[in-house]
């Protein structure tokens, strides 16, 4: 992979990581207290604080990942045991938003259940159902390129072994 997209997608997730701290930092509290005013219960406040800040966490163990592994790329180390450690991450992290999201369904539904009306529409608790299929879709996508790297991996290991033995043969 070629130095200048690389450069490029490490700007992008520092402007993304950058982003997600200001909304963790400033944007949540400012929600929590609008919804404060409008009388909203402290419960519900917190609840909806800890859901966006655990999503945005997940999104932050993300990029955090996908820099280390452009490090292990540039120095062409990312077909080693190390680079396992952080798609592991990954993996972990998007099952959490996958999970993370199905809770705000479960939540969207129960406050349909208990309240007058539909305070959400039943077609976006669907949808986010949906969303939360794809996320873990997409957890197993990157478990079965986990499962490539693996298999890379332990190539080059055999490939360098041959090596060694056909170095000492000469």
């Amino acid at each position: 992979m070629g130095i200048v997209p690389v450069q490029i997608l490490r700007a992008i997730i520092w402007l993304c990581l950058l982003g997600s701290l200001a909304v963790q930092l400033v944007l949540v509290p400012l929600i929590g207290w609008e919804m404060t005013d409008s009388g909203a219960p402290l419960g519900v406040v917190v609840i909806v604080a800890a859901l966006l800040v655990l999503g945005v966490l997940g999104l932050q163990v993300v990029g955090a990942s996908i820099l280390a592994l452009l490090t292990l790329v540039r120095r062409g180390r990312v077909f080693s045991r190390r680079a396992f450690r952080f798609v592991d991450l990954i993996i972990g992290a998007v099952a959490a938003e996958s999970a993370l999201l199905l809770v705000v369904a479960v939540l969207a539904a129960l406050v349909n259940r208990t309240s007058p009306g539909d305070e959400f529409a039943p077609g976006l608790v669907g949808m986010v159902c949906a969303a939360a299929l794809v996320l873990a879709g997409v957890a197993l996508v990157i478990y079965v390129q986990r499962q490539l790297l693996v298999q890379a991996t332990e190539t080059l290991a055999r490939a360098q072994d041959l090596q060694s033995e056909l170095d000492e043969v000469i």
